[in-house]
């Protein structure tokens, strides 16, 4: 409230004691004006209110409301002063539009993508999720863990696509995971049983959506057995995970990968199966492609894996943060697609199976 009202004070001097060849009124408007920025249309109301009177004033003290053409000014600044409050009023309206519809996202948004828990059995874990879109908290990519008999089962993905408009098959795919990943007793399977499911999802909506037949998604699947230092992955077209283990960054290629979800070209047997060491100490990196494919200014790449390096002995917590902080900076602060990174470290702990978050 002080910067307009010290404004118009300012502007009542000047213009009193400026001489009459110099017409400074039409200034008067630059402190209803500026209202809206910080302040509602009831606030904004008072000033202009005040630089009407104050434009009165003006016209007193320099010659009469009827002299020269301060009628004129005066009818000007009172319709502009009034223009800026009707601004302000549809301004606050719409802003509590956006603010509902934010609020209803953002809880769709947290119901689809769940937080995965710190602990599960023997495995520490930390994600971090950076939208492409600012007002999204999650978009194309996605991941999600659930509880088998003997350990965890885990998916980190990524929709062709971004944002807001890739959510319908990171929902599908997220739903159908947690449904059904305990059920299969190998990940081939699971991955031939969840292609299925994408491909006829896509087939449903051609129709609507023209897009829809150029759609698919990579996906990469992890069981992670509780006794034993082994883990077994299948990756569909998903960038490898990383490995951290004492000092070294080992990336984890396998066999090789399998096409991605949703074009339905291969049988169960035919997915590939690998199977590596993960011992206690060991940390896996999963992530999607908006973090190797991240540019800055000059068009470089993300360097991931030297950058991973660094953080070699950081706990899963402190490692994702390291990342995300890393991320933005190597990208200007705004990435161009959606990036997900998941930590996941085997410990010697024998803890409670936590299960919020993982239906």
């Amino acid at each position: 409230m002080l910067v307009p009202i010290g404004l118009l004070a300012v502007l009542l001097v000047v213009i009193v004691r400026s001489p009459e060849s110099i017409r400074l009124g039409p200034l008067l408007v630059i402190a209803p004006a500026l209202t809206p920025s910080f302040a509602g249309p009831r606030v904004t109301a008072v000033v202009a209110a005040l630089t009407v009177a104050v434009g009165l004033l003006i016209a007193v003290l320099r010659g009469g409301l009827t002299a020269g053409n301060h009628p004129a000014q005066l009818i000007a600044l009172t319709v502009l002063c009034m223009m800026v409050v009707v601004f302000a009023v549809v301004r606050e309206r719409r802003d509590r539009q956006l603010a509902r519809a934010q609020s209803v996202a953002e809880a769709a948004q947290r119901a689809l993508l769940r937080p995965i828990p710190e602990r599960i059995g023997p495995l520490q874990i930390a994600t971090v999720y950076l939208a492409a879109e600012r007002e999204a908290q999650i978009g194309g990519d996605l991941y999600t863990a659930t509880r088998t008999a003997d350990g965890a089962r885990m998916i980190v993905g990524d929709v062709r696509g971004k944002g807001l408009a890739a959510v319908g098959e990171s929902a599908l795919l997220l739903s159908a995971f947690r449904l059904i990943a305990a059920q299969h007793e190998t990940l081939p399977h699971l991955a031939w049983t969840l292609d299925d499911n994408v491909g006829r999802y896509l087939v449903d909506f051609a129709e609507t959506d023209r897009e829809a037949a150029e759609h698919f998604v990579t996906a990469l699947f992890l069981d992670i057995p509780d006794d034993a230092p082994v883990a077994r992955m299948t990756n569909c077209g998903h960038p490898p995970p990383l490995l951290l283990r004492h000092d070294r960054v080992v990336s984890l290629d396998g066999a090789g990968a399998a096409p991605p979800l949703g074009l339905g070209v291969l049988a169960a047997a035919d997915y590939p199966d690998d199977t590596f060491p993960f011992e206690i100490g060991d940390t896996l990196l999963l992530y999607t492609d908006g973090v190797v494919e991240a540019r800055d200014r000059s068009g470089a790449f993300y360097p991931f894996a030297d950058r991973v390096a660094r953080w070699v002995g950081s706990t899963p917590e402190a490692l994702v943060n390291h990342i995300r902080r890393d991320l933005l900076a190597h990208a200007g602060g705004r990435l161009g697609d959606d990036a997900a990174v998941v930590a996941i470290r085997r410990t010697d702990g024998r803890s409670e199976h936590r299960l919020h978050g993982l239906l």
